[in-house]
């Protein structure tokens, strides 16, 4: 089983994230077979923090609790807070997980605190627009790996701009493998475009109705 870590810190984008926690936790289009994945909100305290729309978020475990393999995935989603320095324990413990195999997937303004470390320097990767990690990160010199894309896949690190939190779902969900290719294929197209074609189709690629 998979276990999914989601950071949690003051200012966080809730939009960021609704994709693809909706789906890990529901597991309502999983494939035939696969349980739901572990999904853990960890943080550097057990203190409640406040999203961006006001959500209140009690973490289920701290930064040290973590159990990092192969079959782990670090989320970390946009918020205006990434500047403070108690945010460089889980930056180091995403550079741990990239070097375990872990995936790690960064939105937004999570992009500049990987930047920042030097994480970007050497993968390809995106984030909000061309000039922006050197705006906001200093010491970035990923400028060659920049791919001017919503979402970006370099092996276990997938990341993506503020407005890419679709596509990011969608190849962190193809990562896991917990969607069927059809399933995820349809879910992305119905999601990307509104139209019902696609919702009907994917319907028709679920276990429940494969079987009738």
């Amino acid at each position: 089983m998979f276990t999914i870590y989601l950071y949690v810190l003051d200012s966080l984008a809730d939009w960021e994230i609704g994709y693809v926690l909706s789906e890990l936790n529901s597991g309502r289009f999983f494939k035939k077979g696969h349980h739901q994945v572990s999904l853990k909100m960890v943080s550097d305290s057990k203190e409640p923090i406040h999203t961006m729309g006001g959500l209140k978020i009690v973490p289920d475990c701290l930064i040290d609790e973590m159990v990092v393999s192969e079959t782990s995935m670090l989320l970390l989603p946009g918020a205006d807070t990434w500047n403070e320095p108690k945010h460089q324990a889980i930056i180091e413990k995403a550079s741990e997980c990239l070097s375990l195999g872990a995936t790690v997937c960064a939105i937004c303004g999570a992009t500049a605190a990987l930047a920042n470390a030097g994480l970007l320097d050497n993968r390809s990767h995106t984030s909000n627009g061309p000039g922006f990690l050197e705006m906001v990160s200093p010491s970035y010199k990923g400028q060659s790996f920049y791919l001017d894309q919503p979402s970006v896949v370099d092996h276990n690190l997938i990341t993506a701009s503020s407005t890419g939190a679709l596509l990011w779902t969608k190849q962190i969900i193809e990562r896991l493998g917990v969607f069927q290719s059809d399933t995820l294929a349809f879910w992305y197209d119905y999601f990307r475009t509104g139209d019902a074609q696609h919702f009907f189709a994917l319907m028709q690629t679920l276990p429940a109705n494969n079987e009738s």
